[in-house]
């Protein structure tokens, strides 16, 4: 996979408190994992509203940030006009807190479900070829 990263986002993340930007990178990983998994041939790393921010060729808009304003918290945002988050919720309503229709928000202590998240980063990398397919194609764990 070919990544092309802005060298702001390394930045950004040097920025972050040590405890969260652990989190963050997490986070990163799993992104970087599922589009290696998917066999993406391009992948874009870079800055949108000065957040760490994946784009696709496929795919739609996938960023991440932890606000000082909310300190206990981070996210990971999606397009709010998809139907991304609204299918997430009605897959994984379980597993994760939403923020309307644009984030999935955890806590910093919280254990990420790392199954769920990457059925939720795949189909946000792939959204224009799956938006049209029963809950986007995500797969649940039996």
């Amino acid at each position: 996979m070919n990544l092309k990263s802005n060298p702001d986002v390394k930045v950004v993340f040097t920025r972050y408190p040590e405890s969260v930007r652990e989190k963050m990178l997490n986070l990163r990983r799993l992104v970087l994992e599922v589009a290696e998994d998917l066999g993406l041939s391009d992948l874009e790393e870079t800055l949108k509203w000065g957040e760490p921010s994946f784009l696709a060729k496929k795919g739609s808009t996938l960023r991440m940030d932890w606000k000082p304003k909310d300190p206990g918290k981070y996210a990971m945002y999606f397009k709010c006009t998809s139907k991304l988050v609204p299918t997430f919720r009605l897959v994984f309503d379980d597993f994760f807190n939403f923020e309307g229709d644009r984030a999935i928000v955890f806590k910093l202590d919280q254990a990420i479900p790392e199954f769920e998240l990457k059925q939720c980063i795949k189909a946000a990398l792939r959204y224009h070829e799956v938006k049209r397919l029963p809950e986007l194609g995500i797969l649940k764990k039996n």
